[in-house]
């Protein structure tokens, strides 16, 4: 019985690493490594810390991941901001000059730094994935190897096992058979007296002895097979094993080493790359490159002066030389008897006289107001109007002669007076700016003024065309030069009893003061004063030169003093002094006439109810949380909607007062919302409602924002200024959706089947499309339309 040798473990153990002249230290270091990795728990040791360096790779793997992420949000946002920053400060209301070229240059440092970023999260998310990758290869070489190792390992165990118990075996017959043989057993072995008694002591001696015998040949044969089993593990299957799982372990570690080595040299990228951004190298001598500035450089050529200057010096083409203060006595300071009839129950002054213009003193005649509403792409109906001595100079307007005799008080008028009873200058009501989308324009006013020899001079009407259906008008035009009274009428001589200094109106006249009512929209293309319509309306004219409608032989006859035209019945005094007509005049409806023929009677291409909704919101309502959600007073919406459609030039719907619309801005988002509702057309119309469907159904945003911005643009003119007033008016609503909670898509559900109309076969269908052609158009505001 002998046990395994001994030098077939030393020669099986792993090798001792080459070390040219260790220290005594890691000379007694690497003993103890080799002793260890040279006995049975050696692949136990190595799988265990093959193990850690999974974990170790994983967990940097991780880190890499999440770091990544982190980098290119802060890069994708970083870019996002910079783009809208650079939109933002693009637009008309941001400075310019060398702030905005800087400022622009600062952007592109930051859009290269986010690229820089991007790059860098990129790297990071390749390290991630290749360190995942190696993990993996390395958990599963692990359980193989484990499995190859500790069997071999278990297989010499149990073998050992079994060696021991066939030599325990053995010893303990040998012991037996040695009693027997001495006769010891005889002596007080009950078992070999009770089981063995029929044998004699001599055969119970050889029967021990042969079991003996078998016994060490089972012992002999086990440990043979440990020996040989033992020999094959040392020489060749433990040290494969050791050698496989010291590979994998120094392939790991070398990898996650490797890539902590590039994490470090990408982040010194991203730092230097970032401050060669912020701060380029300069030139070497020789080098003719351009170098783009640094961030430093471009915030100092900031001249804040310069740009100032520039900016006020840009608004010199819009200086207007103002002309020389005159005093210009009014005639009617020296009145006569006259019992000439007046239109709208002004009486005239005499027939014959005529002397210089005074102001009205005591503000009873006031101008326009100082703050004119921006026009919002409205189409000017007709030119400004210029007189012989330039434009705008009422003072020196001309006033065409009247064939018959010399020109009555009707042609010395105020050309418009202020509320402190000095006279202001008439203002051009057709300007507005230039947008990439032009409208046509209407015919200027001829020279020839009424009187003339000429016919009667074309209309002002904003259309395409000419006149809208109906009668023809009924009065004549101004002479070019003269102003256009707030109130919408012809100048004419004012009441007498309007005058602070008269003692009293003439019996049965009293002033009117809806006649003195400053203007508060845009001013109206058409004529005639607002709430009745042109036919119902004659501007002052001298007795002798009012003219009826049409004459015997087709030409304008004369009307004598006294009598009345033949559009408009006899005027008969009110209760409260002023005269009335006896038929009320017909109302001018707004909800529920299209855009077209809006445009064509109003000669406003936005309609004033738009533009006095729209004001009132910008005024009131962008705070308001949940603007155009919620839902007004019905009755004061009722009320509202009645009003415009009796005069919508009525003093009383000056959205500009909050008292005019009762203080409750959701009934003036209600009723704009109605209108847009009763409209027969609705604005983006129903000829291009499939179009629109379709450029919705669009998943590329830039091709469905251009596609929308083609049909757009092929709107008919109304509808294209309407659209784009109110598009420009929610988009400054989506500004400030942090406040009132109204993004674009939130608008769009509320206006897209308002804008669009809606099929009542597809009206399912397409609610969502409808949605999606407001939302894009809500979005790309400034792409789509020019900024007021």
């Amino acid at each position: 019985d002998g046990d395994a040798p001994g030098g077939a473990a030393a020669g099986g153990a792993a090798p001792l690493p080459d070390t040219s002249n260790p220290s005594p230290a890691e000379a007694a270091l690497m003993r103890q490594v080799h002793a260890v990795l040279s006995s049975e728990i050696g692949i136990a040791t190595l799988l265990n810390r093959l193990k850690q360096s999974v974990t170790s790779a994983k967990e940097f793997a991780t880190f890499l991941k999440k770091r990544a992420i982190l980098e290119d949000d802060h890069a994708q946002s970083l870019k996002k901001l910079c783009r809208t920053t650079q939109d933002n400060m693009r637009r008309a209301d941001h400075r310019t000059g060398s702030f905005a070229q800087s400022y622009e240059e600062m952007m592109l440092i930051h859009e290269r730094m986010a690229e820089n970023g991007i790059q860098f999260a990129a790297s990071l998310h390749q390290m991630h994935e290749e360190l995942i990758e190696l993990a993996g290869n390395a958990e599963r070489s692990r359980k193989t190897w484990k499995a190859d190792g500790l069997s071999a390992e278990q297989r010499v165990a149990d073998l050992e096992q079994t060696m021991r118990k066939s030599k325990a075996k053995y010893d303990s017959l040998a012991e037996e058979y040695d009693r027997a043989r001495t006769g010891e057993g005889r002596q007080g072995g009950k078992v070999l007296g009770a089981f063995k008694a029929h044998k004699s002591a001599a055969q119970q001696e050889e029967d021990l002895l042969k079991k003996a015998q078998n016994a060490d040949q089972t012992y002999y044969s086990h440990v043979q097979t440990l020996q040989t089993e033992k020999s094959q593990l040392e020489s060749s299957h433990r040290p494969q094993a050791i050698k496989a799982l010291q590979d994998l372990v120094s392939e790991t570690d070398s990898a996650t080493t490797f890539q902590m080595q590039k994490f470090a040299a990408f982040n010194e990228k991203l730092l230097l790359g970032n401050g060669l951004i912020v701060y380029p190298f300069k030139n070497q001598p020789g080098e003719t490159a351009p170098q783009p500035r640094s961030l430093r450089q471009a915030v100092s050529s900031i001249n804040n002066e310069r740009d100032l200057n520039e900016f006020v010096s840009s608004q010199h083409s819009k200086v207007t030389h103002s002309s020389e203060v005159k005093y210009e006595k009014n005639p009617l300071l020296n009145p006569q008897s006259s019992g000439a009839p007046r239109p709208h129950s002004q009486p005239f002054a005499p027939s014959g006289q005529q002397g210089p213009n005074v102001p009205f003193a005591g503000g009873s005649i006031s101008g326009p107001i100082s703050q004119q509403p921006q026009s919002m792409g409205v189409r000017s109906s007709t030119g400004n109007f210029t007189g012989p001595s330039g434009p705008g100079s009422p003072q020196h307007a001309s006033v065409p002669q009247s064939p018959q005799g010399p020109p009555g008080p009707g042609q010395g008028m105020v050309s418009g007076v202020s509320q402190g009873g000095l006279p202001d200058q008439p203002r051009p009501f057709g300007q507005q700016q230039q947008h990439a989308r032009s409208f046509s324009q209407g015919n200027p006013l001829s020279s020839s003024g009424p009187g003339g020899s000429g016919g009667p001079p074309p209309p002002q009407y904003g259309g395409r065309g000419g006149p809208p259906p109906g009668p023809p008008p009924q009065q004549s035009l101004p002479p070019q030069g003269s102003p256009r009274y707030g109130n919408g009428q012809q100048p004419g001589a004012p009441q007498l009893g309007a005058l602070p200094f008269q003692g009293g109106n003439p019996p049965g006249q009293h002033g009117s003061p809806q006649q003195s009512q400053a203007p508060f929209g845009p001013p109206s293309g058409g004529l005639g004063a607002r709430g009745s319509p042109p036919q119902t309306q004659l501007p002052y004219r001298p007795p002798s030169d009012i003219k009826s409608p049409v004459g015997p032989s087709g030409h304008p006859s004369i009307m004598q003093p006294g009598q009345q035209p033949q559009s408009q019945p006899p005027a008969y005094p009110s209760a409260q002094g002023t005269s009335v007509m006896a038929n009320p005049a017909p109302s001018k409806p707004v909800f529920g006439v299209s855009l077209a023929k809006l445009y064509e009677r109003d000669g406003l291409a936005v309609p004033m109810v738009v533009y006095q909704c729209i004001q009132a919101v910008d005024m009131y309502g962008l705070g308001v949380e949940g603007i155009y959600r919620q839902s007004g007073s019905l009755s004061h919406i009722n009320k509202l909607k009645s009003m415009f459609d009796a005069d919508s030039q009525n003093p009383l719907l000056d959205f500009r007062n909050p008292e005019s619309f009762y203080h409750d801005v959701n009934s003036v988002t209600g009723l704009l919302k109605q209108f847009f509702r009763d409209l027969p057309d609705p604005i983006l119309t129903m000829e291009h409602h499939s179009s629109f469907i379709n450029a919705a159904k669009h998943d590329d945003d830039i091709v469905r924002r251009d596609s929308l911005h083609a049909i757009i643009n092929s709107l008919p003119d109304p509808n294209y200024a309407t659209l784009r007033a109110i598009t420009l008016h929610l988009y400054r609503v989506m500004d400030n959706s942090h406040i009132n909670r109204m993004n674009s898509h939130n608008l769009a559900v509320i206006f897209g089947p308002t804008l669009m109309g809606s099929d009542p076969s597809t009206a399912i269908t397409d609610a969502g499309w409808q949605i999606k052609v407001i939302d894009t158009i809500l979005q790309n505001t400034y792409q789509i339309f020019d900024e007021d």
